[in-house]
């Protein structure tokens, strides 16, 4: 092959060397010849050149592929049924029978360069194990690619049926449906019995109209429940109308009696079994952030469609009272506890917590509130019980690790998340927890405890805190005092911002007990006191406000000492200006971004900070951002704030 290429070049030179004898003999005969004969041989030289290059190129091309083609192995392949293509650099220079029928449809592409042939092509992926997938001209193929020294041999291997066959296999997976109709009971007990029955019918009829437009079965499996399974083909057109069932069972029932539905989907689990135990594990958590919404669980985690109405008060005392005997009895099996809520504790947490204080004092067991006096929201009342003599019932998170025990119990209040509690790892280190929580439920929940005390239609934890105390038997000297009772009203109070918002029956019954245990209004009130310097700094927020989409976001600088309670109380104020439907207020603190929202329960503020990290319920979350500024923490807000509103106008977001 080299010998050819230098008697080319042998040709070029010869050819050269005569144009310039032939110049010299014109320069001779006529001297002026000479400048316009030099500018074209210059200007032929260069031509000659630059296309020799290309000449080199396809000639080396075709000769390495001559010589391919002389060799046994080129024999062998042409032989083969499978498509097999040879490169040359980037370019094809052979290729068998089989991949000019199959592939190339009967085209030539010899010399072609391959990213205009085959465009997908990818020679590195083709070279992996598990080769490249390919798709051209409608067929499906694995190509697989090795290299020798100077060639690229491609073998392709026609795939396409069995592509078909595992599309059909993932559309055809089942996917299990759990239906709740929430608060069924306290929808019919009122109503007559042709009610019922017309309610029953609609809500029977709505459910299989829906399923009855894909290939699955719906069937009743309790007085309010149903289980449906259906292909994961027509579950992909469910998840892309944002499940309108939702919608469409609101229109049931009338004002006074509001039909929704809580649904789990358990999503292209490996078994049937498998993905009723995410259904189940989805309708939890549907049921567990407040009803009316969708959970659907797979193996990339849950998401939530829905949500776009307020829970609704559907606990029973029964629970309560179940709830306080078998917490009763965990204590007396412990022989010390220790009671915690979450980061940045606030009045709802401290109020919580003292009200679990005190069941363990009646039933005589040693315990300890474990909170942070450095960092938290809950200052007033922590000075309260110092002023009283109490300091020693509280106690700091490095305190608490070297006091546990195996039969330590660790009780969790007004939280359920991992990721925001005061000590992570005093809970990493506890044996035995309970969680007593009214939070609406969010992915990384705490999924050990021994009771689980959640109910997202109450106002506040120490509402439910309140309750679990009048189940518990008590000797007159061993009731809450007056300040026990006014830190659990200032809880209260806190959430339900003075009993404006998210207030039930249970929430005024709860504060009656409180006020006969001697809370008094005027003290809790004062709780909310705040000084000078915080309150010119919650106006200072609440003057840097923008709005954006129908919320007021205020994203301020450094935090200053003392200056945490007035984020939540900035973000308050901000409801009471005009169209301004949810707030969120971002500080920097030093060490990472607070934000804090509040809304009137048109937007759900938990959803849109869940995206961040954060989590709270309809009306009040939170969110810290680590390694984070201030603009990545505005980006991403309006970020988040963006895509829920886009979910809104699709139809719901949970």
């Amino acid at each position: 092959m080299k010998r050819q290429f230098t008697a080319l070049d042998a040709i070029l030179l010869l050819l050269g060397v005569s144009c310039v004898c032939l110049a010299t003999a014109l320069a001779m005969a006529n001297p002026l010849y000479l400048i316009p004969v030099c500018v074209v041989l210059a200007v032929s030289g260069l031509v000659i050149f630059v296309n020799l290059r290309r000449l080199r190129h396809k000639l080396q091309a075709l000769l390495y592929g001559a010589g391919y083609a002389d060799s046994d192995t080129q024999h062998s392949l042409s032989q083969l049924k499978l498509p097999v293509m040879v490169l040359s650099d980037t370019h094809i220079v052979w290729y068998n029978d089989a991949f000019r029928t199959k592939v190339l449809q009967n085209e030539d592409a010899c010399l072609l360069p391959i990213h205009r042939v085959l465009p997908a092509f990818d020679r590195k992926n083709a070279m992996e194990a598990n080769g490249q997938n390919l798709t051209y001209e409608g067929n499906h193929y694995a190509v697989y690619g090795c290299e020798t020294s100077s060639l690229f041999i491609a073998y392709f291997v026609d795939d396409t049926q069995l592509k078909q066959q595992a599309g059909e296999y993932l559309a055809t997976r089942p996917s299990v449906m759990l239906i709740a109709v929430d608060t069924y009971d306290e929808i019919i007990k009122e109503l007559k019995e042709s009610e019922r029955a017309r309610i029953a019918g609609e809500i029977d009829l709505v459910l299989e109209q829906f399923i009855g437009t894909t290939t699955g079965f719906i069937r009743r499996i309790g007085t309010a429940r149903y289980l449906a399974v259906v292909e994961e083909r027509h579950m992909l057109e469910i998840v892309r109308s944002r499940f309108s069932l939702l919608d469409t069972v609101r229109n049931i029932g009338d004002e006074c009696a509001t039909v929704t539905l809580s649904i789990g989907v358990g999503r292209l689990g490996k078994t049937l079994r498998e993905s009723e135990q995410m259904a189940v594990q989805a309708l939890d958590m549907a049921l567990g952030r407040g009803g009316d919404q969708v959970a659907v669980k797979s193996e990339e985690g849950f998401e939530f469609y829905g949500g776009v109405s307020r829970s609704v008060e559907k606990r029973s005392k029964v629970r309560s009272r179940i709830i306080a005997t078998a917490l009763k009895d965990l204590i007396a099996q412990s022989d010390s506890v220790l009671i915690m809520g979450h980061k940045m504790t606030d009045l709802d947490a401290i109020g919580a917590a003292v009200g679990v204080l005190r069941i363990c004092e009646i039933c005589k067991k040693p315990a300890a509130i474990v909170v942070d006096d450095r960092a938290t929201l809950a200052q007033p009342i922590l000075r309260e019980f110092a002023e009283a003599g109490r300091a020693d019932d509280f106690i700091r998170p490095e305190e608490a690790q070297s006091s546990l025990t195996k039969k330590t119990l660790l009780v969790i209040v007004d939280t359920h998340l991992k990721q925001i509690l005061e000590s992570k790892s005093l809970y990493e280190a506890a044996k035995n927890v309970v969680v007593i929580d009214h939070h609406r439920k969010a992915v990384g929940h705490i999924d050990n405890a021994v009771i689980f005390y959640h109910e997202p239609a109450a106002s506040s934890t120490s509402e439910l805190v309140s309750e679990l105390l009048q189940y518990v038997e008590s000797e007159k000297d061993t009731r809450l005092t007056s300040l026990e009772a006014q830190a659990l009203l200032a809880g209260i109070m806190l959430d339900t911002r003075d009993f404006s918002i998210h207030t039930g029956v249970r929430t005024f019954e709860a504060a009656a007990y409180l006020r006969r245990m001697g809370a008094q209004t005027v003290a809790v009130k004062k709780l909310f006191n705040s000084s000078v310097e915080t309150y010119t700094y919650k106006a200072k927020l609440v003057t840097q406000a923008e709005i954006y989409m129908g919320c007021a976001v205020v994203v301020a600088g450094k935090l200053p000492e003392d200056g945490e309670v007035a984020v939540p109380q900035a973000a308050n104020d901000l409801l009471s200006i005009d169209g301004v439907e949810a707030s969120f207020v971002a500080v920097d603190n030093g060490s990472q971004i607070n934000i804090s929202a509040r809304s009137m329960g048109a937007v759900n503020v938990q959803v849109i900070l869940e995206t961040m990290g954060g989590g709270g319920h309809l009306t009040m979350a939170g969110a810290q951002l680590k390694d984070a500024t201030l603009d990545d923490a505005k980006r991403k807000l309006f970020e988040s704030i963006a895509a829920y509103r886009e979910n809104q106008r699709k139809g719901g977001t949970a």
